[in-house]
């Protein structure tokens, strides 16, 4: 897909969510209608390592969430979920939080902005998008960065991008009640065409790193499943950390967080952390170092080597943090003999979701046959393959007319 068919297909995109605008809402004061995209985010490397203070490699796709916003002359707010063909209307002195789900997270932004002591008035939105839901690409970062994004603009907020990302994960965290990292916000708002993002979760410090599109796509390949574990054994996995920080601790107390040590101090208290913290900690650390490597790898322009990166994380994810799972397993071991895949591991939290595959440009519809096939015989599901591009962040869109 060329630069120019992208645009159009965003284009696109956000001129139906408009049209869907004006058929709930009218077309009164066109001056004051705007349109905002925020996209999804795949991450290339750099798993779990989040709530260790870590380094992770992210970066925004071609995959978004569009609002199309106006103000309002009272204290109203309308939103109007255009996918679902839902609406939801609220007054900015209530916002209890109602049964159906999916306006928490625009309440949520709201209560946000009133906890920071700032005023806007009412407004009415549609809103819609391309971004899977469930997949991984963090839909609902998407939505409430695009939110945000677009109340900052028209009620004149002032808020910096970083702020605006907080405040979105805040909203996760305190409205929707889901403990997520800065990470899914960040990529979502800090995008740019063609780089992904080395974000250091625990300054917050960033740096852009070059990867380019041309002869190479990216391919997430969707399990459609969801084990029952995830939830619970993220959890774990974020205890075992601690008791293994702990322990390394007594030996330096310069470690604060897995972030703060490496593979090495790791090994020389294996015994103590015992097998499975102590693999828990191998794996992390090595994650981190991993990140950093990939990124001069991309310096470089060595994609074969990035591509061997990311076999080597979905092993340590399989083997040593076992977050993985049979479905997610056999989509990678299916690439490993194919030439025209540099890379393929499972992307997010684990025990179900996308796997991410670096493909050949040319050879990427024969992958997805392939791999569609080899799926469908060994489970007897349908598998979504998602082509995407990285892209630039949360902006707003002028729509010509």
């Amino acid at each position: 897909m060329t630069k120019l068919q992208q645009v159009i297909t965003e284009t696109e995109l956000a001129e139906a969510v408009k049209e869907k605008y004006l058929l709930k809402f009218g077309s009164e004061n066109p001056e004051e209608i705007r349109v905002f995209r925020s996209p999804g985010r795949i991450n290339l490397i750099g798993e779990h390592t989040d709530y260790n203070n870590g380094f992770v490699l992210p970066a925004s796709v071609d995959k978004a969430v569009y609002f199309v916003i106006s103000p309002r002359a009272d204290d109203r707010v309308i939103l109007y979920a255009s996918d679902l063909d839902e609406t939801y209307s609220f007054s900015l002195s209530d916002l209890s939080k109602p049964e159906q789900s999916w306006p928490h997270y625009q309440i949520g932004i709201v209560e946000q902005i009133h906890k920071k002591g700032l005023k806007i008035g009412g407004f009415q939105a549609a809103f819609g998008g391309n971004v899977p839901v469930g997949a991984g690409l963090s839909s609902s970062a998407a939505l409430e960065c695009c939110l945000l994004f677009a109340l900052n603009e028209l009620f004149e907020l002032k808020l910096d991008r970083l702020t605006i990302v907080k405040m979105a994960q805040k909203a996760e965290n305190e409205y929707v009640g889901v403990q997520c990292g800065i990470m899914d916000q960040f990529a979502s708002a800090f995008g740019k065409n063609e780089s992904v993002i080395r974000l250091d979760c625990r300054s917050l410090e960033y740096e852009y790193f070059p990867f380019p599109m041309d002869d190479y796509l990216i391919v997430l390949c969707d399990t459609m499943v969801k084990h029952s574990l995830a939830s619970s054994e993220y959890n774990t996995r974020r205890l075992e950390c601690e008791k293994g920080t702990q322990i390394l601790q007594k030996y330096d107390s310069s470690i604060l967080s897995l972030r703060d040590t490496n593979p090495e101090f790791v090994e020389l208290h294996r015994e103590e952390l015992g097998d499975v913290v102590y693999r828990r900690c191998k794996f992390i650390t090595e994650e981190i170092r991993r990140v950093q490597d990939a990124c001069n790898l991309l310096i470089d322009g060595d994609l074969p080597a990035f591509g061997n990166k990311m076999y080597e994380t979905h092993q340590g994810l399989q083997h040593e943090y076992e977050v993985s799972c049979p479905e997610l397993d056999f989509l990678v071991q299916q690439t490993i003999r194919n030439e025209a895949v540099l890379g393929s591991r499972m992307m997010g939290g684990g025990f179900g979701g996308c796997t991410i595959n670096l493909v050949k440009k040319e050879a990427v519809p024969s992958f997805e046959i392939e791999m569609k096939k080899a799926y469908l015989d060994q489970y007897q599901i349908d598998l979504p393959c998602y082509k995407v591009k990285i892209t630039d962040g949360t902006e707003e869109i002028r729509i010509v007319g």
